[in-house]
């Protein structure tokens, strides 16, 4: 599967696509908060952080925040966001972490491990950076426990995508354990919803999710008419919520 290249592609839209609610964000802070050590402050970083959509909360949440992202274009998204205390963004991937060693108490990568290259090399990066018994929180979407959002079988080409995409879980669980990782949670995490249909439908339209980048324009245009006329039988119903994994790590 071809890599994205969000400096050419994405970034204009990305803040607005993958955008979350107030009461969404409140969620996911409280189940990493469920995972994490209860002392504070932590010192956290935000492996494939994007255009920010985590790292304020994170450093709100629990201390510092490094947000590590490769693309430039994303970086400055994020960065013209308002300063906020504790929060900084440099260039960087989960292979080559700008950090000193043992330098953080906890990771997290949200939907960003299927755009790792070369996974083994991260495993033993992330541990490099973390202190011992730094938590990694890996929220992926895995080939073998994928929460399938309503919209998805609009688009049949994308099953067939995300399937090469995403790795099974028990094959990323023992990468890690075989570089002495453990394992100390798995959990779903069910977000609220995000809106209206019509308001997904509107989002979807931004194409800013890593499947569409590997459909033809063709693919994408059949597939978003196809659930227009979905929506439009009922626009303004609530979007349905849906259980999405978590998997904790810690680095031995």
């Amino acid at each position: 599967m071809r890599r994205i290249d969000y400096d050419r592609e994405q970034h204009q839209h990305y803040a607005r696509g993958r955008a979350l609610t107030e009461r969404q964000l409140k969620v996911w802070i409280d189940a990493f908060a469920a995972v994490l050590p209860g002392r504070r402050p932590l010192t956290g970083l935000d492996v494939g952080s994007g255009t920010g959509r985590f790292t304020p909360a994170l450093a709100g949440a629990f201390g510092p925040v490094t947000g590590v992202e490769p693309s430039v274009r994303m970086r400055e998204v994020a960065e013209a966001q308002p300063a906020r205390p504790g929060v900084r963004y440099v260039e960087g991937r989960a292979e080559s972490l700008p950090v000193p060693a043992a330098s953080a108490d906890y990771a997290l990568m949200f939907l960003s491990w299927h755009h790792v290259a070369d996974k083994p090399r991260a495993v033993h990066e992330l541990a490099r950076a973390l202190r011992p018994g730094g938590r990694l929180l890996l929220r992926a979407n895995f080939s073998d426990h994928h929460p399938r959002p309503w919209w998805l079988d609009h688009f049949p080409q994308a099953h067939e995508i995300e399937t090469a995409l995403f790795q099974p879980l028990h094959e990323v669980i023992a990468m890690f354990t075989a570089a002495g990782w453990r394992v100390t949670d798995f959990t779903t995490v069910t977000e609220p919803s995000s809106g209206t249909r019509r308001d997904v439908l509107d989002r979807l339209r931004l194409r800013t999710l890593s499947f569409f980048a590997h459909l033809t324009p063709d693919e994408q245009e059949i597939g978003l008419r196809s659930l227009e006329r979905a929506v439009a039988e009922d626009p303004d119903a609530p979007a349905p919520e849906f259980a999405e994994p978590l998997l904790t790590l810690e680095r031995g």
